[in-house]
């Protein structure tokens, strides 16, 4: 029996599919490639060159392939662009989950794995760490959209012979630390990404947003989780679920935060070159602190974080951005040895 990962070319995806594959699945890969590379699927992982919301194309790869389980990471993820295009985030990331779902259960898969985000529960008046049973106040569309679709896995699992794990993540940073995957995507978003291109001279500059919090050095607090350790609490998940575990929502983080500063330092330090950052205004929304209460996916899951270190997820960070830069040159060598030859 197979697993699908949808979005298996993208970052977690990739990931994913490498723990998958070391875990002795069989595993089918669909994605657009809209974000993700063809390059970052493991060959030994099936792969079909699609869309989710493809019915035809989602049965056809239910019929050709015995698939048991599906780990869902398709959709768009960048919070400003939600709000600058809000029916694109609902169409993609709730739309289109919902056919992928409708497929899955006729075609009688019962697990399902869901990617979604710390954003539904919107800004915290507290900083003690967030529970699972936390209000669920999302302000963007993104948050929003992962909350609907939840919501829908919530009601299909009533009303089918079907169950799932949504897994809400806090800030995935990190490479895979053999070298195999990492943050390939263009205009990421995500701090630990944006500092590392920073270092390595692919940025001009890192902006701070709020240097006025009640923190420590006065700058917003998160908790950064290694995408390695995440991609094992899904493993922990399927498994859990094909023990007969009943359908769950649970926290993915390490409980405790960094600051902005605190990652800007640690990026500084490990790649021993400073980089311009420049400060900027609070951004509305911004919450002072976040962390996870992640005590659900430790005993429910028997969830155990390898990577629990800053210093890792960045010097991993930082490895992986050094590949890229070097698989760049790589690429622009065997493109102008083309042309050169094309020219002859």
């Amino acid at each position: 029996m197979a697993v699908l990962v949808t979005g298996g070319a993208g970052y977690i995806g990739s990931h994913m599919v490498w723990a998958l594959l070391e875990a002795g699945e069989d595993v089918v890969v669909i994605d657009r490639l809209s974000t993700g590379s063809r390059w970052a699927v493991a060959p030994d992982a099936r792969f079909y060159l699609g869309d989710i919301g493809n019915q035809s194309l989602l049965q056809k790869i239910f019929a050709e392939n015995e698939i048991e389980s599906v780990i869902h990471f398709a959709g768009s993820t960048v919070v400003p662009a939600s709000i600058a295009d809000p029916l694109a985030y609902y169409e993609n990331n709730t739309g289109k989950t919902q056919i992928l779902m409708n497929t899955a259960i006729r075609a009688g898969i019962r697990f399902f794995v869901f990617s979604s985000t710390a954003a539904v529960y919107g800004p915290q008046k507290s900083t003690k760490p967030v529970k699972e049973s936390a209000p669920l106040n999302p302000e963007n569309p993104y948050g929003q959209s992962k909350l609907m679709s939840e919501l829908m896995l919530r009601d299909a699992a009533a009303a089918h012979d079907f169950r799932y794990a949504a897994l809400r993540y806090f800030n995935v940073a990190g490479a895979d630390p053999r070298g195999r995957a990492g943050q390939s995507t263009q205009g990421a978003t995500h701090l630990i990404k944006v500092a590392c291109e920073a270092a390595l001279g692919k940025r001009d500059a890192v902006t701070v947003y709020g240097i006025d919090y009640p923190t420590h050095d006065g700058t917003g607090v998160r908790d950064y989780i290694h995408v390695s350790d995440l991609v094992d609490a899904h493993l922990k998940a399927l498994r859990y679920l094909r023990r007969g575990g009943s359908s769950l929502v649970a926290n993915c983080g390490y409980g405790a935060g960094y600051s902005v500063l605190d990652v800007l330092n640690m990026v500084t330090r490990l790649h021993g070159r400073s980089f311009r950052i420049s400060m900027a205004a609070r951004r509305p929304g911004d919450a002072v602190s976040i962390v996870a209460d992640a005590s659900l996916a430790r005993h429910v899951l028997e969830w155990t974080p390898r990577y629990d270190d800053l210093e890792t997820i960045v010097r991993t960070s930082l490895d992986w951005e050094a590949h890229l830069a070097s698989r760049g040159a790589a690429d622009l060598h065997v493109v102008g040895r083309a042309l050169a030859q094309a020219a002859l």
